[in-house]
């Protein structure tokens, strides 16, 4: 959290120069991050917001480093089959630019396969790298490199990761290791397509320089797993901003780089209706975005930094019952003393269910799954404008591709 404030910092002393050269002849952009909080709607971000201000005492609420962008629009979500979307054909939308039927992956209602603008950006020369917080053969991810028409065959959008070439893949690992059966390994038919599997931080950095195309997962044992939960991770656990930054030093080069990087633990907690885990990923989230920006302030007038979700979950509220409040700051803090004496951080979700939390604290939960309302987007660079006001997911990936000067 110390680095979001870092972060929000930074942007004070750097928008005004940003609104500046909006003014100056536009520049294709050149390095562009494109972040996808998974269930990421308004409400978790005014919640996070609130709950910095909570911790200071403050009512209102402290900026995080994305909601601080210069530029800010809306996109809606719904699916080609159903208002409310689910993540795979979300995920399509936002990776293709064309609306599917809930369940479907990277393919239309007609079952046609559907290109990914990561294959455009790539042929056109430039680097690629696609990362998450859960497996990276899941349904955001999954959407960038693969087709397939159940997004739950975890298996078959594996084994298509390889045969992208993309130069970077990172955060959790297979999914579809668990339902291969006697079929090929997707890590073996990965090593067989040229590329070296790292397992944790020590591992990538003694492998990095010599790879030209680099799998960076957990270390040996949780390469599997989705990235731990920032709320009760360990010091030696991987973190969405550290493949982030593992990404930028593999994909760094005088062409130029396309990332995609997914907070995939967002929904997870807000499918759970778990407002820690909810609060914490979404700053987790803000984490990993700093360390694009600290690359934007290097490269200002190339880079493109997109922040947006593919749908909203949870339909997290500000208040819950009559009156006009709610008390945030009755979450736990990982660096807090524990709420009752055998009560610790470890096993703190366990003591305490994770609605008796929201209660106390008087947040509400209209679903346990997605609801269909629009979710926010957020821009800075290089052809940020074209993020502004009111439009519909499908929209975004072709801006993308017009801010970089491919369309």
């Amino acid at each position: 959290m110390k680095s979001s404030r870092l972060f929000s910092f930074f942007l004070v002393l750097t928008l005004a120069f940003s609104f500046a050269s909006c003014t100056e002849k536009a520049r294709d952009a050149k390095y562009v991050f494109y972040f996808i909080g998974d269930g990421m709607g308004f409400s978790h971000v005014a919640l996070s917001e609130a709950y910095l201000a909570a911790k200071e005492g403050k009512i209102g609420s402290e900026a995080l480093g994305f909601s601080s962008f210069p530029v800010m629009g809306m996109a809606t979500t719904y699916s080609a089959s159903n208002f409310i979307t689910c993540s795979s054909a979300a995920g399509t939308a936002l990776s293709t630019g064309t609306k599917t039927n809930n369940g479907m992956l990277g393919v239309s209602p007609d079952s046609s396969k559907l290109r990914s603008i990561a294959y455009d950006i790539h042929d056109a020369g430039y680097k690629v790298g696609i990362m998450t917080s859960v497996t990276i053969d899941h349904a955001t991810p999954g959407a960038f490199y693969a087709n397939s028409l159940d997004r739950n065959d975890y298996y078959a959008v594996a084994v298509q990761l390889p045969q992208s070439g993309f130069e970077f893949f990172g955060g959790g690992g297979f999914e579809g290791v668990k339902k291969m059966g006697d079929r090929k390994s997707p890590y073996e038919i990965a090593t067989e397509n040229g590329y070296t599997v790292v397992y944790g931080e020590n591992d990538f950095e003694a492998n990095k320089n010599g790879a030209e195309k680099v799998i960076y997962l957990q270390e040996k044992g949780k390469e599997n797993d989705i990235l731990p939960y920032a709320f009760e991770r360990e010091e030696s656990d991987l973190t969405l901003a550290e493949v982030v930054k593992g990404a930028i030093e593999v994909l760094d080069n005088e062409k130029g780089f396309f990332i995609m990087a997914e907070g995939g633990k967002i929904d997870w907690a807000a499918h759970a209706n778990d407002l820690t885990n909810t609060i914490y990923e979404t700053l987790d989230f803000d984490e990993a975005i700093a360390v694009a920006y600290e690359f934007y302030l290097q490269h200002p007038d190339e880079t493109l930094i997109v922040v947006t979700a593919d749908h909203e979950t949870g339909g997290v509220t500000l208040g819950r019952t009559k009156g006009y409040t709610f008390d945030l700051s009755i979450v736990p803090d990982k660096k807090a003393e524990s709420v009752e004496p055998e009560t610790n951080v470890e096993n703190y979700m366990e003591q305490m269910p994770v609605d008796s939390l929201s209660k106390a604290a008087k947040i509400g939960w209209t679903t346990a799954s997605h609801t269909g309302g629009a979710v926010p987007v957020f821009a800075v660079g290089a052809g940020s404008a074209k993020f502004a006001g009111r439009m519909n997911n499908t929209d975004i990936p072709g801006r993308i591709m017009e801010a970089m000067g491919l369309r």
